[in-house]
C-alpha cells in the first residue's frame, strides 16, 4: 500500500500546519446560535477541502436559527462502489465570552471545540488532502464529507442533511472526541426530549377549592409514573428535569410544565417508551377528572446499535490506527448521542469517536494531545487508502 505510506509520511511533515489551520477554526466563536461565526468558519473549512477531485456546497438553515451546512462530495467516477461519509460538526457548546481562543499548553492545545470537534474536522481536511499528494484519492470509492451546524442541539435540521447525502455509503466514520486509548465508539443511547403540560382549571383556594382542578397535582402523578418507567437493566432512563407551574399559593394551579429527558439502547425500547409514557397521561388524566395533557417531543436520536457490519469497519480501522502509532480497542456504551446515530439508523455500518485523543469536552478544561492530530489523520488516509480498487 504505497499510496497509504506515501500519505502517511506526507502528513508526518503537517503538524505546524494542522495546528495552525485549528488554532484559526478555534478562534472563531461558532457557538450553534451563532449563525455568523458559524458560517465564517464554514467558510474557513471550504477552504481546507479545497481539494482536487472534491467539491463543496452548502445548504442554507431552513430555520434561519443555524448557520450553513456543509457537503463536500467526490467528482470523480467511483466505479460503482458505494461511497464512503465522513460526518463531523462545526458548532460548538460555548457562547460567545464564555470560552474563548486557541491556546498551546506543552504538548496538548486548548480552546472551545479542539476535541468536540473541530480538531475532528481538521483531521479530516488533511488525510484527503494526503491521498491527493499521494496521488491516489481520485482512486478511491466516492466521498461524502457532511458537516452539519447544529449537531450540539441534536442536529434537527442536520439529520436530514447527512440522510441526504450518504445514503447508500458503504460506511460512516464521525470524528467526535477521541476517547482515552483511543477507543472507538460503536454503540450511543438514543436520545428523546419531551414536553409535558398538565391543564387544569383556576380557582380560588380558599373560597371555590372545590370548583378548581389542580393541575400541580396532575403532573405530580404522572412525574411518578413516567420517572418508574426507568429500567437500568434495559439501559433506559427517565429523567424530570424541571417543572413549573401555578401562581399563588392560594390560587389552584391551571397549568403545569415538565420538560423530561429519555435514554434508551434499541429502537424497540424507543418506541416502548412514548407508548408507555402516553398511556400513563391518559391514566394520570383521569385520576384528577377535568384535567387533560398535553404531550410534545418525543425521539431525537435513535441509538446508535452495534452491528457484525460496524465490527467490521472498527478492526479494518483499528488495524491502520495501530500502524500509526496509535492505541485501538472498543468503546464501551456512550449516554450521549452524536450523528453517528443518524448513519447507524440508516443501516449503515458506522463507527465514532475518531477525532484527536483529548478530554473536557463540553467543559472549558476542552483539551486536545496535539501530536494525535497527525496520527488520527494517518489513520484515516491508511484506512482510505485500503479501500482502493486492485
Amino acid at each position: 500500500m504505497s499510496g497509504a505510506d506515501d500519505a502517511a509520511k506526507w502528513l508526518g511533515e503537517q503538524s505546524k500546519a494542522m495546528e495552525t489551520a485549528l488554532a484559526e477554526l478555534v478562534s472563531i466563536n461558532s457557538f450553534t446560535e451563532n449563525v455568523d461565526g458559524g458560517n465564517a468558519v464554514g467558510k474557513m473549512l471550504e477552504e481546507l477541502f479545497a481539494i482536487d477531485g472534491l467539491a463543496a456546497s452548502r445548504s442554507k438553515s431552513a430555520s434561519g436559527k443555524f448557520a450553513d451546512h456543509l457537503v463536500v462530495s467526490s467528482i470523480w467516477t467511483s466505479r460503482g462502489e458505494p461511497p464512503i461519509a465522513l460526518v463531523g460538526h462545526l458548532d460548538t457548546v460555548f457562547p460567545p465570552g464564555t470560552f474563548e481562543g486557541f491556546k498551546r499548553d506543552g504538548d496538548l492545545a486548548r480552546g472551545p471545540g479542539v476535541l468536540d470537534m473541530k480538531g475532528g474536522l481538521v483531521v479530516v481536511a488533511w488525510a484527503l488532502r494526503a491521498l491527493a499528494a499521494a496521488g491516489v484519492l481520485t482512486s478511491l470509492p466516492g466521498m461524502r464529507v457532511v458537516i452539519v451546524a447544529d449537531e450540539e442541539v441534536g442536529s434537527p435540521e442536520g439529520q436530514s442533511i447527512i440522510r441526504d447525502a450518504i445514503q447508500g455509503a458503504q460506511g460512516a466514520l464521525v470524528f467526535e472526541a477521541g476517547r482515552k486509548g483511543d477507543l472507538v465508539i460503536t454503540r450511543r443511547k438514543g436520545t428523546g426530549a419531551m414536553t409535558i403540560v398538565a391543564h387544569g382549571k383556576a380557582a380560588h383556594a380558599g373560597n371555590a377549592h372545590k370548583e378548581g382542578v389542580n393541575a400541580l397535582w396532575a403532573l405530580a402523578k404522572l412525574v411518578d409514573r413516567v420517572q418508574s418507567l426507568t429500567s437500568y437493566e434495559r439501559g433506559v432512563t427517565v429523567n424530570v428535569g424541571k417543572i413549573a407551574g401555578g401562581t399563588s399559593k392560594n390560587t389552584v394551579p391551571d397549568r403545569a410544565e415538565a420538560l423530561v429527558d429519555l435514554r434508551f439502547e434499541s429502537r424497540a425500547d424507543a418506541e416502548a417508551l412514548i407508548e408507555a409514557i402516553k398511556k400513563a397521561a391518559d391514566e394520570c388524566a383521569a385520576a384528577v377528572p377535568g384535567s387533560r395533557f398535553e404531550l410534545s417531543g418525543g425521539v431525537a436520536r435513535l441509538p446508535l446499535e452495534r452491528t457484525d457490519a460496524s465490527v467490521k469497519l472498527m478492526d479494518a480501522y483499528a488495524a491502520c490506527a495501530r500502524a500509526s502509532g496509535l492505541a485501538s480497542g472498543e468503546a464501551g456504551l456512550i449516554g450521549g448521542g452524536s450523528d453517528a446515530s443518524t448513519s447507524g439508523a440508516m443501516g449503515i455500518a458506522s463507527i465514532d469517536g475518531l477525532g484527536p485523543r483529548g478530554i473536557g469536552f463540553h467543559t472549558h478544561d476542552e483539551q486536545i494531545e496535539v501530536v494525535t492530530l497527525v496520527q488520527k489523520a494517518q489513520a484515516l488516509a491508511r484506512f482510505l487508502a485500503s479501500l482502493r480498487s486492485s
